[in-house]
């Protein structure tokens, strides 16, 4: 079994916490298995995919040849895509009157002009469905009224009672009303009003407090990484992307604090991808989110790389979680914070295709770049190398922002 001082990797065990997504975890793996390869083939390294049948949790294996290295790894991706779908199942009505509820939280609480200081582009990400929303009310009761108006003027050149024409033109009125509703639901896998207002509304639910079944989905992916621990293994490393990341501070923190890392283990790394750690942090009721940002930050015992791109419109990009949810201590170690530079790590060809599609750019992190940097995900993930020890003095990006911003700073 390796240790936290150990720099080189024959076995890693890797466990992947994904965003809000109510996709199978599948789609992570065929991702892998088509970005990775064509990383390999632009880095020149081998990587080789293969289905991993014994596993308890879905993932897959991977073994890679690096610089003459040979390293086996084991990817797990810890589900809660369940619990996504079960808001998708949610009524327009719903939808409209958790918008609502949503918009009035971060704004009574102050917490909006605050996340404004940070980027606008995650601030825009979370209008965005709330325009694009309330557009969609506004153009459904117009079209609805201009149908109803319709009827009614047809109606009148019948021999028809006028009450009578009053409520069949309201009732045609109100059916193209709710038609026009149903058929923005259909096609939101093009416009995604409907899934991003659900990701806020689920994470400011109760005012950044952790939903009961998110609380024990945390339990279970605690459980699973503390048994990987126990393998002989050298590094295992959790990956947390867009909001898998806030999920992955707060099981890495109950594991710190639990004791589970004490005595000869394999390394324990972090790596957080995209991460919208403030739309939690910054609510009144994240007491528990801030003392895990707290915790982490200040653990020898975890080595923790943020990783980011201004690029990225819906992550606070180079934004330090820690520090600016207002939990930096004289103590803080981590996170190294710096940037996946998009502009520079893809060609002016691919950038130019990628950059007005937004929430694909959302995950190039887990992509294959054209022209990579230091950053690469397939090597940090399959390669032979600790996230420690890959990372060893490398500077903090300079842009980065560490001012503390946030209006509430409490701690459970």
């Amino acid at each position: 079994m390796g240790s936290t001082s150990e720099t080189q990797v024959r076995r890693r065990k890797v466990f992947y916490i994904p965003g809000y997504d109510p996709f199978p975890p599948r789609r992570y793996r065929e991702l892998y298995r088509t970005e990775g390869a064509a990383q390999a083939a632009i880095s020149g390294y081998t990587l080789e995919v293969s289905a991993n049948a014994q596993a308890e949790r879905f993932g897959w294996q991977v073994r890679s040849e690096i610089d003459g290295a040979v390293t086996q790894a084991e990817i797990e991706v810890l589900i809660w895509s369940d619990i996504v779908q079960e808001s998708f199942h949610a009524s327009i009505t719903r939808t409209y009157l958790a918008m609502l509820r949503t918009a009035w939280i971060y704004v009574s609480t102050g917490a909006l002009w605050r996340l404004m200081r940070l980027r606008k582009g995650p601030v825009i990400a979370a209008l965005y469905p709330v325009v694009m929303l309330t557009g969609q009310f506004i153009f459904a009761v117009a079209l609805g009224w201009a149908v109803g108006r319709v009827v009614q003027v047809l109606l009148a050149l019948l021999p028809i009672w006028p009450t009578a024409q009053i409520i069949v033109a309201a009732c045609a009125a109100a059916a193209v009303f709710a038609a026009c509703l149903r058929f923005f639901q259909k096609i939101d896998g093009k416009i995604f009003a409907h899934y991003l207002m659900h990701d806020f509304a689920h994470s400011a639910a109760l005012r950044g407090a952790y939903p009961p079944a998110i609380l024990s989905r945390l339990q279970d992916f605690r459980a699973a990484i503390a048994a990987a621990l126990e393998e002989p293994v050298d590094e295992v490393l959790v990956v947390g992307h867009s909001s898998g990341a806030h999920l992955a501070v707060t099981v890495l923190a109950d594991l710190l604090r639990g004791g589970a890392l004490a005595g000869a283990r394999p390394a324990l790394s972090f790596l957080s991808l995209g991460h919208v750690v403030p739309m939690i942090a910054f609510l009144p009721e994240a007491q528990q989110m801030r003392r895990d940002l707290r915790d982490l930050s200040v653990a020898e015992e975890i080595a923790w790389v943020d990783v980011t791109a201004p690029g990225d419109g819906c992550s606070f990009a180079l934004c330090d979680p820690v520090s600016v949810s207002g939990q930096e201590t004289p103590d803080k170690r981590w996170p190294l914070v710096f940037s996946a530079a998009f502009t520079q790590s893809l060609s002016p060809a691919r950038w130019r295709a990628l950059r007005w599609r937004f929430f694909r750019l959302h995950f190039q992190y887990l992509c294959a770049f054209d022209r990579p940097k230091d950053y690469d995900y397939f090597q940090i993930t399959a390669g032979p190398l600790t996230l420690r020890a890959r990372y060893a003095g490398r500077p903090a990006s300079a842009s980065r922002i560490t001012r503390a911003v946030s209006k509430y700073t409490s701690i459970s």
